[in-house]
């Protein structure tokens, strides 16, 4: 390896000296690129200010503030909405084949309050179309469990295919309903597929 690129890759970045405008741009370009709920936005600036504040020897305390104002303000704008960034993420979670105990976890993890979660989950899996073993086929297909799995071995998977089930978060029951399929018919009527 050359000398110029060890030294480049041996260069760390030092951060910026942080302010409102600063700040502000990174909460701006962040949320261009991903969306978030409050909470997780806070914890990205926040890591930002206590990488800038060590690197400067500035206190933390005063770039906290200005975080709180620019996150308000985005609130009060309704650029962040935790209620809609639960449904969507919910959403998107549930489409991958992830249980409700997986999507919960996950919303958790991002710092959505629990009644809102609530009320997602509620309103995600209440509607009749959508529920766990919904989201268990979805998950088997993609892993090719169960019927998906290739018939003339699928006796001896049975117990792999039940533990693979049961680490995403799905009850026994609606495992065993996936597992126990002879066909992937029988999974359609079970979920009233058209």
């Amino acid at each position: 390896m050359s000398e110029i690129i060890k030294s480049k890759l041996l260069k760390k970045k030092k951060p910026r000296k942080t302010s409102r405008k600063s700040i502000e741009n990174a909460a701006i370009f962040y949320l261009q690129r991903f969306s978030s709920s409050i909470e997780n936005l806070r914890r990205v600036l926040m890591r930002r200010v206590y990488r800038s504040a060590q690197y400067h020897n500035t206190k933390p305390e005063e770039d906290a503030k200005i975080v709180d104002s620019i996150i308000y303000r985005l609130i009060e704008t309704g650029v962040l909405n935790d209620r809609q960034f639960a449904q969507m993420r919910a959403n998107t979670l549930y489409r991958r084949g992830n249980s409700s105990r997986v999507i919960r976890a996950k919303l958790t993890e991002k710092g959505v309050a629990n009644e809102i979660i609530n009320e997602v989950l509620e309103s995600l899996f209440d509607d009749g179309e959508i529920s766990d073993l919904g989201a268990a086929t979805i998950f088997a297909r993609k892993r090719r469990l169960g019927p998906y799995r290739n018939p003339n071995n699928r006796s001896e998977y049975t117990k792999k295919d039940m533990n693979a089930l049961a680490r995403a978060g799905f009850g026994y029951n609606v495992a065993l309903k996936i597992i126990n399929a002879e066909k992937l018919s029988d999974l359609d009527e079970d979920l009233n597929f058209k």
